[in-house]
C-alpha cells in the first residue's frame, strides 16, 4: 500500500523550563488532505507547527518527512524540506510590492529579474485561483490580499506542506470561502495542509480529518465526516461542554451612550472615523464589525478619551438609573482621568492588552490596584482587597500562573487575556467595551466570557462587543453595527440578519470606491 504520509512526528516533547509544552506526540500529516489541529489554549498546537516550521527545535523525538529522518533547526532547513508556515501576524514589507516580498531573501544568480519573478507568481495565482497584483503595494492591499502574498510566498519557495495558523482571524464570510477555495485547489494537487483555528464550524467545512492535542498530549484524531463541533469540544476540554451561547432578549433598554458625529484622524492625517453616529442601550449587547482597521479600535479609544476629536462630536453617557430627563454626562474633551473623576462607570478592555490594558511587570495583584472597586454582590466584587479580587478572578477564570504576583508579561496570551476582562467586569460598570475579548481563547473559556458580558446585559449594562467571528456576533449580540473604512454602513438586528449580509456590507464603500 502507498505510503501517503507527507511527514510523520514520532514521538516529538517540547519543554520550555518545567514546563512540558508537547509530551511524546506522534502524528501523520498526509498528501492531498488538510489537517485541522484543535485544541485549548496551552494545548502545544503553534509549538508543535513550530518545529516543523524550524522556529523551535525538539527535546526529544523524530521527524521524518516523505519517509526520511531530518533535522530542522531553522526555517531554511524546513524550506529546503518544502515546509512552509503562513503566521498569524504577516511578515511583509509595506512598501515593497508583492513580487518583491516573495522573492526577498532569495538567492539568485546576477540581478534579480521582477519580470521573470512576476511572471511566474501570476502562474502560481492560475493554477491555485489566487487573485494578485504581483506589482501591487503592500500598503495598499487588504488583509486577505497580504495573506495571498504569505501564502504564493511559500508556494513560490517550493513548499508542499502548508501550514495556516488561524487564516480567517480577519476575514469576512466572503473573503474566507475564497480561502478555502484555493485551499481546496491545492488539496486537490496533492499538497499537505495543516490548519491551526479555534472555529469549530470552518473545520467542518474545510478538513478532512482533525487532530487534537490536550495538554500537550496527542488526545487522537478522527475523520472530520464522522464526528461533530460538540464531539470534538469535548475531546478538546475532556468533558463534556455546553456549546450553546444564552440570549435573552433586552429588558427595558434604555439609551447609555449616544454617539454623534465621531470624526478621527491618526498622528499622520489619515481619517479612521468618518461621522460616526450610534446608540448603545444599556440591556443589549451591541456589536462591533468590520475587517481589520476599518476604525474599530478608533472608535473604542475615543468614548475612552484616549483619541483627539474633530469638533461637532458628542458622546453623551447616561449611567444606570438616570432619568429619562436627565442630559448625562458628555464626555468629549475630557481625559480618561477627568471620565473617571466625573463618575463615569466606564470599564474598557482594549485591543492592545500588554500595551494599554495590563502593567506586564506587575503580577494580577499589582494589576487589580490599578482600579479603584466599588463594593457590590457582583461576579468578582464580593471579594475583600486586590489580592482576593485576583485570586477570585484566577479561579472563577482558571488562569494559568504561579500565583497572584507572577509577572502577567509572562502568562500566555490567553492567560493575560482572562487577567483583563475579569478586571474590568469587576468595576460593575455603566458601559462596558470590549475590543476582541476571546481572541486567543479557548473555546472553554470564550463560553465563559460570553456568559459573563450576558450577565452585564442582564444587569443593564451596555455591552459594546468588537469580534472578529461572525457567527459569535450574530449568536451573542442584539445588534451590529457594521463599520467600513471608518465609516457606519449599516446597523442590522443580530436575530434577523445573516453571516452574508454583515459580509457585504463590510465591504460596501471599498467596492463603492473601487467601482467609482
Amino acid at each position: 500500500m502507498e505510503d501517503t504520509s507527507a511527514i510523520r512526528l514520532q514521538n516529538i516533547t517540547k519543554r520550555f523550563g518545567k514546563v512540558v509544552a508537547n509530551d511524546s506526540i506522534s502524528l501523520d500529516i498526509r498528501r492531498g488532505e488538510i489537517l485541522s489541529l484543535l485544541g485549548e489554549n496551552g494545548s502545544g498546537k503553534t509549538t508543535l507547527m513550530n518545529m516543523l516550521a524550524g522556529i523551535y527545535f525538539p527535546d526529544e523525538g523524530q521527524i521524518f518527512v516523505g519517509g526520511r529522518p531530518v533535522t530542522i533547526a531553522s526555517p531554511k532547513d524546513a524550506f529546503a524540506c518544502g515546509i512552509g508556515m503562513i503566521h498569524q501576524h504577516f511578515k511583509l514589507v509595506d512598501v515593497f510590492t508583492a513580487a518583491q516580498n516573495i522573492v526577498l531573501g532569495l538567492e539568485s544568480e546576477g540581478k534579480l529579474d521582477l519580470k521573470a519573478a512576476s511572471a511566474r507568481i501570476t502562474d502560481i495565482c492560475k493554477k491555485y485561483g489566487f487573485s494578485i497584483d504581483p506589482a501591487k503595494k503592500v500598503y495598499d492591499m487588504s488583509v486577505s490580499e497580504k495573506q495571498t502574498v504569505e501564502i504564493v510566498k511559500v508556494l513560490y519557495r517550493g513548499a508542499d506542506i502548508l501550514i495556516l495558523d488561524e487564516p480567517t482571524a480577519v476575514l469576512t464570510p466572503q473573503e474566507t470561502d475564497q480561502l478555502f477555495a484555493v485551499m481546496r485547489n491545492m488539496r486537490a494537487d496533492g499538497k499537505a495542509m495543516v490548519i491551526i483555528t479555534h472555529k469549530l464550524h470552518e473545520v467542518m467545512d474545510v478538513s478532512d480529518r482533525v487532530a487534537v492535542l490536550r495538554k500537550g498530549r496527542y488526545i487522537g484524531d478522527v475523520a472530520t465526516a464522522d464526528t461533530s463541533p460538540q464531539k470534538l469540544t469535548d475531546m478538546m476540554v475532556g468533558h463534556a461542554v455546553t456549546l450553546n451561547i444564552d440570549r435573552p432578549m433586552p429588558k427595558d433598554p434604555t439609551p447609555r451612550l449616544e454617539v454623534q458625529n465621531l470624526t478621527v484622524y491618526d498622528a499622520m492625517g489619515v481619517k479612521r472615523l468618518d461621522n460616526v453616529t450610534f446608540t448603545a442601550m444599556g440591556g443589549e449587547i451591541l456589536g462591533i464589525a468590520g475587517i481589520a482597521g476599518s476604525g474599530q479600535r478608533e472608535l473604542l479609544e475615543s468614548i475612552a478619551g484616549l483619541q483627539p476629536l474633530r469638533p461637532g462630536a458628542s458622546i453623551r453617557y447616561r449611567p444606570i438609573g438616570t432619568a429619562p430627563a436627565d442630559q448625562g454626562v458628555e464626555l468629549v474633551g475630557k481625559t480618561p482621568l477627568q471620565i473617571k473623576r466625573a463618575g463615569v462607570s466606564l470599564a474598557f478592555v482594549p485591543e492592545d492588552r500588554l500595551g494599554m490594558g495590563l502593567v506586564g511587570s506587575l503580577g494580577m495583584t499589582g494589576n487589580m490596584l490599578l482600579r479603584s472597586y466599588r463594593k457590590g454582590a457582583g461576579f468578582f466584587t464580593d471579594q475583600k482587597g486586590p489580592k482576593k479580587l485576583a485570586e477570585s478572578v484566577m479561579q472563577q477564570l482558571e488562569v494559568v500562573t504561579p500565583g497572584v504576583n507572577f509577572p502577567v508579561r509572562r502568562l500566555s496570551g490567553g492567560n493575560v487575556q482572562k487577567v483583563l476582562v475579569g478586571r474590568e467586569i469587576a468595576q460593575e460598570p455603566s458601559v462596558l467595551m470590549t475590543a476582541y475579548a476571546v481572541r486567543g481563547l479557548d473555546i472553554n473559556t470564550s463560553y465563559t466570557i460570553y456568559n459573563l458580558l450576558t450577565e452585564q446585559k442582564l444587569k443593564g449594562v451596555a455591552v459594546i462587543y468588537v469580534g472578529e467571528d461572525l457567527d459569535v456576533l450574530l449568536e451573542l449580540c442584539d445588534r451590529i453595527l457594521v463599520l467600513c473604512g471608518g465609516q457606519v454602513s449599516g446597523v442590522v438586528d443580530a436575530r434577523a440578519t445573516t453571516k452574508e449580509e454583515v459580509g457585504l456590507l463590510m465591504t460596501r464603500f471599498e467596492k463603492e470606491a473601487a467601482q467609482a
